[in-house]
């Protein structure tokens, strides 16, 4: 069954990250224990094209798997149904099959899904995917574990 959407407060209730780490700007559509669908407005502001590149901004790979990492979390707490605290964390612990097919440049709206592969052991495994316009920018599986830290 789905939930309804989740706008930037409660994102921010649910991730530890903040500017300019935080990569997602809205959740459009979520099925618990199943899938999310939410987007990231990539903007020229965003500190990291100053570097990359100066010339002809791209927003990079690493940055675009983080947003995936970011959504596939919100899928893991509010599948949990509850809120984390402080000291809830979801840590990467592998990246599997990664490929890089599109430039993502500012302007783009990046849409990042993620569905549930598997979940044993406290290992969650989950296919991810961001696209502009349709069309794929990366596509990854991606192994996450939640943590309680000190």
């Amino acid at each position: 069954m789905s939930a309804p959407a989740i706008d930037i407060h409660r994102i921010l209730k649910l991730l530890p990250h903040r500017y300019p780490i935080l990569l997602v700007d809205r959740v459009l559509e979520i099925e618990r224990h199943v899938r999310i669908k939410a987007i990231k407005n990539v903007t020229i502001n965003e500190p990291f094209f100053t570097g990359h590149f100066p010339h002809r901004p791209v927003m990079p790979g690493v940055m675009m798997l983080e947003a995936l990492a970011q959504t596939a979390a919100l899928l893991s707490f509010e599948s949990m149904g509850e809120q984390p605290d402080d000291n809830t964390v979801v840590y990467f612990v592998g990246i599997d099959g990664a490929r890089f097919k599109r430039v993502v440049e500012p302007g783009d709206q990046l849409v990042l899904e993620a569905s549930v592969e598997r979940a044993k052991a406290g290992i969650y495994k989950y296919k991810v995917r961001a696209s502009v316009d349709g069309e794929t920018a990366v596509e990854a599986e991606l192994m996450c574990t939640m943590r309680k830290v000190d």
